[in-house]
């Protein structure tokens, strides 16, 4: 049980919203390709395969981050106690369960075409990347958003279409509303950051972070406007859409940079907003 404890804490089991976070984006871009196909079988069937993935890989990022991170954990109040940082568990038994999540990350991948699987080969590039982006730049957070929702692409083309200027648009709206949300998550982190010297752009736009979220906030939902400009109208899709934006609104009304209570709670409204843009797209 006790090593059971300790691969959950390290893996971040017990905190679903990361998976979510990366499953939702997958779970737009198939149901998108959906409703141009109408292939309700294998669409179900590949959701799941999604989601599996996502869960596996979230895993397996969240484990290599600690290892990359483990000297910078020990000096941050909110990373300290995790498994690697206090040197509870070795670098060696955690870079096993990396190589085990990715291997049935694999199997899962191979179900898919053969375009879906070298595209699932260059995400794991992206995501073994991501931990040493803070360490160069003040833009982790877009290299996040670009990995993060790299499964828009990938399960476009698992249903078997090109890739297009409208999922191109989906992701790239994607691609900011994770800018955005990881940007309030960052800023729990700003003071420990600065001291020992990690970027974020929670760093960079510290003394105008509102105006810059509400900035992403605001282009993803000009870009999703656009996108689905022909199926507005007095419907279901308009309502979850509506809720989506307002989801948006209420957390960059709510998070205060300096209180990071209020920074957690906004970026947890990110799983409910990510459902609600799921079933926006579900009912086209």
């Amino acid at each position: 049980m006790k090593h059971l404890k300790i691969f959950i804490e390290l893996t971040r089991l017990n905190k679903p919203i990361g998976f979510m976070l990366l499953f939702w984006p997958c779970s737009w871009g198939l149901t998108y390709a959906k409703s141009f196909s109408q292939n309700n079988s294998i669409y179900f069937y590949y959701l799941i395969l999604f989601f599996l993935g996502s869960l596996l890989m979230r895993s397996a990022g969240c484990v290599f981050n600690d290892i990359v991170d483990k000297d910078f954990d020990k000096k941050v109040k909110r990373t300290k106690k995790r498994p690697l940082a206090a040197n509870i568990i070795s670098v060696n038994h955690a870079f096993f369960y990396v190589a085990f999540l990715c291997f049935f990350a694999f199997l899962i991948l191979i179900q898919f075409n053969t375009f879906t699987i070298f595209l699932g080969l260059g995400s794991m590039l992206l995501a073994f990347s991501y931990p040493f982006m803070k360490r160069i730049t003040y833009w982790p957070q877009l290299f996040l958003g670009i990995t993060f929702n790299w499964g828009i692409i990938m399960s476009w083309t698992s249903m078997g279409f090109d890739i297009s200027y409208d999922i191109l648009t989906l992701y790239a709206a994607a691609i900011f509303w994770t800018l955005g949300y990881d940007t309030i998550y960052g800023a729990q982190d700003m003071s420990d950051d600065e001291i020992i010297g990690l970027k974020s752009t929670s760093i960079k736009f510290k003394k105008n972070i509102k105006f810059f979220v509400g900035s992403c906030y605001f282009l993803s939902a000009l870009m999703l406007s656009f996108l689905f400009l022909e199926f507005i109208g007095i419907n279901f899709f308009t309502l979850f859409l509506l809720v989506f934006f307002l989801s948006l609104f209420y957390q960059l009304k709510t998070f205060r940079k300096e209180k990071q209570e209020s920074c957690l709670m906004a970026f947890r409204i990110n799983n409910l907003s990510g459902l609600i843009l799921f079933l926006s797209i579900y009912s086209i």
